[in-house]
């Protein structure tokens, strides 16, 4: 039974929020850019991870230094919202990180499809979605169940995904040192490097979802930030070692070339009980990835619901499992009807365009409030500053400016489209919101 008034239980530890982190980040495509890193880089494909987590990083002690100000589950429409004071605005950056959790669980969820259909012999889009939607109901009802539950599960399906790159690192050790690690492709120089930060940056998107657990992390003031900044750094280490890794088993050409390059470098050590294992470490991937989507997602719009922003039922809170179940089940039910959609990676790429528009203005923040409010409690606070002003914050927004305008125009339109729409539910759902309560 759902019962209005409950609160959410603070149940996850430093540790379960950094697994939320580092799970959510190494699931976001080391997989699929290794190659095209590798191909530009050559030996050098490990200074791309390093220089992009320098800059996630910065984005990264925004989210810090705002969670331990506002440790509320909307993290990113709280803080655009307070600094703005544009209700509106952070309405439409908040309904962009709903929209983009949403595509999110199901494209991945229909990765996972694929990936279980192969194994299990079946073929057809039919048995990847109905493969997807059973992965969307299982994982949605432990996030039901409660966020304990939740925590334990991501930290088990993290661990065996980061497993596969742990493999990949150990199998390299022997052939460490065959190679120069300073060799760039032909024809090559650092301009290919810099180039690669745009495409690795993606690999490291899934940090911010940690302040959307504020309101159930323990200590949430002083944990969220930690868990922020822990998770970035464990996950760079992980990245760079298989960036290493793999240039000395196998030549970078020819992992650039591989559809599959990881899968492609455990083959040629391990052979094929190689490569059913990392098939079967996916899955664990996928689904670990959709999990903790529909927690982080489930929380913000609960988040976004108590502040007033969204219809007061989807911040009920459930008194004997202390999850938001009405908001959990709105994430599940919108997250089955995009599946019908089928193949929407293109919509899904759009949205990372759109996060990057949220880190801007989540940047931006930082400066406004840091102005607003010198004085006000900060147990994380942004050390290097000129003056009141936040170095890392400035840097941060001015890089998520320039790597917006390297999106080709149709991702620009669909996000656009996306927008408009959250314009158009913000005027459709209008007053009738500000007068409800939570309660």
């Amino acid at each position: 039974m759902v019962e209005g008034g409950g609160e959410l239980k603070r149940r996850v530890s430093l540790v379960g929020l950094t697994f939320y982190g580092v799970g959510n980040i190494l699931g976001a495509g080391i997989y699929a850019l290794i190659g095209p890193v590798v191909g530009l880089a050559g030996n050098m494909a490990w200074l791309p991870f390093l220089l992009t987590a320098f800059i996630g990083l910065l984005t990264g002690l925004s989210y810090a230094e705002l969670s331990s100000m506002y440790p509320k589950s909307a993290a990113s429409f709280v803080y655009v919202d307070r600094a703005f004071r544009i209700r509106v605005l952070s309405f439409i950056l908040g309904w962009v990180v709903i929209f983009s959790g949403l595509f999110s669980a199901a494209t991945v969820a229909l990765g996972f499809g694929d990936y279980l259909s192969v194994l299990l012999g079946l073929s057809g889009l039919e048995a990847s979605m109905i493969l997807a939607a059973v992965l969307i109901v299982v994982m949605s009802l432990v996030n039901y169940i409660g966020i304990r539950e939740s925590t334990w599960m991501n930290v088990v399906f993290t661990l065996i995904e980061a497993s596969g790159l742990l493999l990949i690192i150990f199998i390299g050790v022997p052939f460490l040192g065959s190679v120069n690690y300073f060799e760039l492709p032909a024809g090559g120089g650092l301009l290919n490097i810099l180039s690669t930060v745009n495409l690795v940056f993606f690999a490291y998107l899934g940090f911010e979802v940690i302040a959307n657990l504020s309101e159930e992390g323990v200590d949430a003031k002083r944990s969220v930030p930690k868990a922020i900044i822990f998770s970035i750094l464990i996950t760079t280490v992980i990245y760079c070692l298989v960036a290493v890794s793999v240039v000395s088993i196998l030549p970078y050409d020819l992992i650039a070339s591989s559809p599959a390059p990881l899968k492609t470098v455990v083959l040629s050590v391990l052979g094929p009980v190689g490569g059913f294992l990392m098939s079967f470490i996916a899955l664990f991937a996928t689904a670990n990835t959709v999990l903790i989507v529909l927690v982080t997602t489930s929380r913000l719009v609960y988040g976004m619901a108590k502040d007033k922003a969204l219809p007061a039922p989807l911040c009920r809170v459930s008194k004997r499992t202390g999850t938001p179940t009405i908001a959990v089940l709105f994430v599940m039910a919108i997250s089955l009807l995009m599946l019908l959609l089928g193949d929407i990676s293109l919509v899904a790429n759009a949205t990372v365009f759109g996060i990057l528009i949220v880190f801007l203005f989540v940047n931006l923040s930082v400066i406004i409030l840091r102005r607003r409010y010198p004085e006000a409690d900060r147990p994380f606070k942004i050390s290097l500053s000129f003056k009141w002003i936040p170095v890392t914050a400035v840097t941060g927004a001015v890089i998520c400016l320039l790597l917006l305008f390297s999106f080709e125009p149709l991702i620009i339109l669909i996000q656009f489209i996306i927008v408009v729409a959250g314009l158009l539910l913000f005027i459709g759902l209008g007053k009738r919101i500000s007068r409800v309560s939570c309660e």
